[in-house]
């Protein structure tokens, strides 16, 4: 049976009110916004904002982080997902049509008086009920990662500026993706750098920067996965899989059974 942090009866609430939906509408639109720039772009009061915004991060369908003296809020369709995989048939669309939360291809933009580009940073939180040991093992073991990962398994020696390899196919033939573990702190902090190589479009988007967090709470653990270090508007091939990847890791973890979405499959 899989468990969610939020119950599903929180996910429809939260989703069944208007303003509620503005306000993921605008995540969407723009993440990692403050208290602020959200307020300025409703007709209600920034209390009001305040109550929408606890009563989506109650349902996990909004993240905050801190930044200085700033607290940013960023969309999670993580529980989508997992709403999605459990009332929905697994075959009744495309898998990058059940991704929700996606952004279009946007242009690039460059902050003022800079030729610097932007930036963009992605947050997506999932609780597990697993220890934190399982749930390094599962991201870190080639053979696990695998089942969950569109078919790629994950290779590298695991010591801090090594390298990594994501492998699919029977025999390995397709590398999807390279990159350098920055950080190692098992099973607390995983630290990457990241090229995805499983399209022309991904490739060129260049490197960017995957951190894993895992804390545990009560008889579960809390997983917030943050892939940042892009370039605003990236091709959301670069961070569209997350959602389903974690869906799959959740799953594999709680029940030992596969997502049979297509995205799983697609390299198996």
């Amino acid at each position: 049976m899989v468990t969610y942090a939020a119950g599903v009866d929180e996910v429809f609430r939260a989703l069944a009110d208007p303003t509620r939906r503005s306000l993921l509408d605008e995540l969407f639109r723009e993440d990692g916004q403050t208290l602020g720039a959200l307020e300025a772009r409703f007709d209600i009061t920034r209390f009001g904002v305040m109550k929408h915004l606890k009563v989506l991060e109650e349902a996990g369908l909004v993240v905050t982080k801190r930044r200085g003296r700033e607290k940013l809020h960023f969309l999670n369709p993580v529980p989508i997902r997992l709403v999605h995989d459990r009332w929905v048939s697994k075959y009744a669309e495309p898998w990058a049509a059940g991704l929700s939360g996606l952004k279009q291809r946007l242009e690039q933009t460059m902050e003022p008086n800079t030729m610097e580009p932007k930036t963009m940073e992605k947050v997506f939180e999932i609780y597990i009920r697993t220890t934190p040991e399982r749930l390094w093992e599962a991201i870190t073991d080639p053979e696990i990662r695998a089942k969950y990962n569109f078919g790629a398994g994950i290779h590298s020696d695991w010591t801090p500026g090594s390298q990594f390899r994501m492998n699919a196919g029977p025999n390995g033939e397709y590398l999807l993706g390279e990159g350098e573990n920055l950080e190692i702190d098992p099973p607390r902090r995983l630290v990457q750098t990241m090229v995805a190589l499983f399209s022309d479009e991904a490739k060129a988007e260049g490197t960017s920067r995957i951190t894993w967090e895992i804390e545990p709470i009560g008889d579960s653990c809390r997983l917030t996965l943050t892939h940042d270090q892009m370039r605003e508007g990236a091709n959301s091939q670069l961070y569209g899989g997350w959602p389903m990847i974690l869906s799959g890791l959740k799953t594999w973890l709680e029940t030992g059974e596969l997502l049979t979405t297509p995205g799983s499959l697609m390299y198996t």
